[in-house]
């Protein structure tokens, strides 16, 4: 099995001014501190709401620093269980990212298109040998092999 996961990432940003100079900022830094083992991980802004439900910028600047909120996604290949993929990405983006708090967002299972192509590849060979079956049933008198069966154990009592 595959996930997707996504993780949430708190980073610090020093000497900014305004939310997009932040933001623009945190994903830089993020961006420099994965690569080059992890740039397979996606950046992206983190989505921030109030208590009553209204959306914030993923940005809060207060006396020239900010904490930017970034989600980060990840694919995790052959794993057993979705909180297995959300433990390799918290330690394999963490070991990286330090100092910066994460927490897992979301875990999605991927469908492999090996085993799409496997299951579709079964199903049109049952699918066939049922007709095999359906066509074998019925000979040429259009009679099943069914009732066939029935008649034949009363011919042998018959020769007996």
């Amino acid at each position: 099995m595959h996930c997707r996961v996504v993780v949430e990432a708190a980073v610090p940003v020093f000497d900014v001014e305004t939310e997009d100079e932040a933001i623009r900022i945190a994903i830089s830094k993020t961006g420099e501190m994965l690569n080059p083992d992890l740039n397979y991980v996606e950046i992206n802004m983190g989505e921030r709401t109030s208590p009553s439900g209204e959306e914030l910028p993923p940005a809060f600047i207060a006396a020239d620093e900010a904490l930017v909120a970034l989600e980060l996604e990840m694919t995790v290949f052959n794993v057993e269980r979705e909180e297995h993929a959300s433990r390799i990405a918290r330690k394999e983006i963490g070991q990286r990212l330090e100092n910066i708090p994460l927490e897992v967002v979301e875990v999605e299972t991927i469908e492999d298109e090996e085993s799409d192509e496997d299951e579709a590849e079964t199903e049109s060979e049952s699918s066939e040998s049922t007709a095999d079956e359906e066509t074998s049933e019925t000979d040429a008198d259009g009679e099943s092999d069914d009732e066939d069966d029935e008649i034949l154990p009363e011919f042998e009592d018959l020769v007996e």
